[in-house]
Protein backbone atom coordinates (compact mmCIF):
# COMPACT_ATOMS: atom_id res chain seq x y z
CA UNK A 1 0.00 0.00 0.00
CA UNK A 2 1.34 3.39 -0.72
CA UNK A 3 -0.09 6.72 -1.70
CA UNK A 4 1.21 9.37 -3.93
CA UNK A 5 3.28 12.46 -2.80
CA UNK A 6 5.15 15.14 -4.90
CA UNK A 7 9.54 14.68 -4.63
CA UNK A 8 9.37 18.22 -3.55
CA UNK A 9 7.86 18.05 -0.47
CA UNK A 10 10.18 14.99 0.75
CA UNK A 11 12.90 15.88 3.12
CA UNK A 12 15.91 13.29 4.88
CA UNK A 13 14.28 10.46 7.52
CA UNK A 14 10.89 9.81 5.29
CA UNK A 15 10.28 7.41 3.49
CA UNK A 16 9.72 6.62 -0.49
CA UNK A 17 9.21 3.87 -2.86
CA UNK A 18 12.79 3.38 -5.20
CA UNK A 19 12.57 0.49 -7.33
CA UNK A 20 9.80 -1.07 -5.86
CA UNK A 21 11.84 -1.24 -2.42
CA UNK A 22 10.71 0.54 0.83
CA UNK A 23 13.29 3.17 1.68
CA UNK A 24 14.38 5.28 4.41
CA UNK A 25 15.40 8.86 2.29
CA UNK A 26 19.03 9.76 4.03
CA UNK A 27 19.73 12.59 1.37
CA UNK A 28 17.82 15.13 -0.94
CA UNK A 29 19.81 17.91 -2.93
CA UNK A 30 17.98 20.38 -4.96
CA UNK A 31 19.01 22.12 -8.01
CA UNK A 32 18.15 25.59 -9.26
CA UNK A 33 15.66 25.96 -12.33
CA UNK A 34 17.85 26.29 -15.57
CA UNK A 35 17.00 29.14 -19.10
CA UNK A 36 14.99 25.90 -20.29
CA UNK A 37 14.30 23.63 -17.85
CA UNK A 38 12.60 22.88 -13.97
CA UNK A 39 14.09 22.49 -10.68
CA UNK A 40 15.42 18.48 -10.01
CA UNK A 41 16.09 16.93 -6.84
CA UNK A 42 18.64 14.19 -6.34
CA UNK A 43 17.04 11.58 -4.03
CA UNK A 44 18.88 8.78 -2.09
CA UNK A 45 17.52 6.67 0.03
CA UNK A 46 18.69 3.23 1.90
CA UNK A 47 16.11 0.09 1.22
CA UNK A 48 14.41 -1.01 4.27
CA UNK A 49 14.52 -4.92 4.47
CA UNK A 50 17.92 -5.19 2.08
CA UNK A 51 20.08 -1.95 3.10
CA UNK A 52 21.35 -1.21 -0.61
CA UNK A 53 21.62 2.75 -1.45
CA UNK A 54 19.31 3.50 -4.28
CA UNK A 55 18.83 7.31 -6.29
CA UNK A 56 16.32 8.92 -8.09
CA UNK A 57 16.70 11.86 -10.09
CA UNK A 58 13.26 13.68 -10.73
CA UNK A 59 11.63 17.13 -11.16
CA UNK A 60 10.54 18.33 -7.78
CA UNK A 61 6.83 18.40 -9.69
CA UNK A 62 7.17 14.60 -9.98
CA UNK A 63 4.69 12.21 -7.98
CA UNK A 64 6.16 9.56 -6.72
CA UNK A 65 4.69 6.60 -4.21
CA UNK A 66 5.38 7.08 -0.27
CA UNK A 67 4.69 3.29 1.62
CA UNK A 68 2.23 3.51 4.21
CA UNK A 69 3.68 2.31 7.59
CA UNK A 70 1.27 0.24 9.81
CA UNK A 71 3.06 0.30 13.53
CA UNK A 72 2.11 -3.35 15.25
CA UNK A 73 2.72 -4.97 18.03
CA UNK A 74 3.66 -8.80 18.13
CA UNK A 75 5.11 -11.76 20.40
CA UNK A 76 7.99 -13.74 19.62
CA UNK A 77 6.78 -17.53 19.47
CA UNK A 78 10.10 -19.52 18.08
CA UNK A 79 13.02 -18.92 16.44
CA UNK A 80 14.69 -21.21 14.01
CA UNK A 81 18.59 -19.68 13.21
CA UNK A 82 17.37 -16.13 11.17
CA UNK A 83 13.72 -16.94 10.90
CA UNK A 84 11.59 -15.66 13.85
CA UNK A 85 7.78 -16.68 14.30
CA UNK A 86 5.63 -13.98 15.61
CA UNK A 87 2.24 -13.77 16.69
CA UNK A 88 0.16 -10.00 16.41
CA UNK A 89 -1.14 -8.86 19.62
CA UNK A 90 -4.39 -7.62 18.45
CA UNK A 91 -5.64 -10.42 15.76
CA UNK A 92 -3.60 -13.16 16.94
CA UNK A 93 -2.58 -14.23 13.43
CA UNK A 94 0.82 -16.26 13.30
CA UNK A 95 3.38 -15.35 10.48
CA UNK A 96 7.82 -15.36 10.17
CA UNK A 97 9.82 -12.73 9.70
CA UNK A 98 13.24 -13.29 8.48
CA UNK A 99 14.61 -10.69 6.50
CA UNK A 100 15.21 -7.07 7.49
CA UNK A 101 16.58 -7.61 11.04
CA UNK A 102 19.44 -5.66 12.34
CA UNK A 103 21.91 -8.12 13.92
CA UNK A 104 22.40 -6.09 17.42
CA UNK A 105 18.32 -6.45 17.60
CA UNK A 106 18.60 -10.29 16.65
CA UNK A 107 20.30 -11.05 19.62
CA UNK A 108 17.75 -9.78 22.02
CA UNK A 109 14.92 -11.62 19.79
CA UNK A 110 14.43 -14.90 22.07
CA UNK A 111 10.66 -16.85 22.76
CA UNK A 112 8.43 -15.01 24.46
CA UNK A 113 9.54 -11.02 23.78
CA UNK A 114 7.05 -8.52 22.87
CA UNK A 115 8.29 -6.73 19.76
CA UNK A 116 7.13 -3.55 17.52
CA UNK A 117 6.53 -4.45 13.91
CA UNK A 118 6.22 -2.45 10.75
CA UNK A 119 3.99 -3.81 7.94
CA UNK A 120 5.23 -2.13 4.85
CA UNK A 121 3.76 -2.73 1.47
CA UNK A 122 2.61 -6.28 3.28
CA UNK A 123 5.73 -7.03 4.80
CA UNK A 124 6.67 -6.86 8.27
CA UNK A 125 10.20 -5.50 9.69
CA UNK A 126 10.89 -6.02 13.20
CA UNK A 127 11.76 -2.33 14.22
CA UNK A 128 12.33 -3.04 18.53
CA UNK A 129 11.58 -4.70 21.46
CA UNK A 130 9.27 -3.69 24.06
Amino acid sequence: MSKPVELGTLKEGNYIILDDEPCRIVEVEHSKPGKHGGAKARVVGIGLFTQNKRTLVAPVDASVQVPIVERRSAQIISKAGNTFQLMDLEDFHTFEVSEGIEPDLAARLQPGVEVEYWLIMGRPKIIRTK
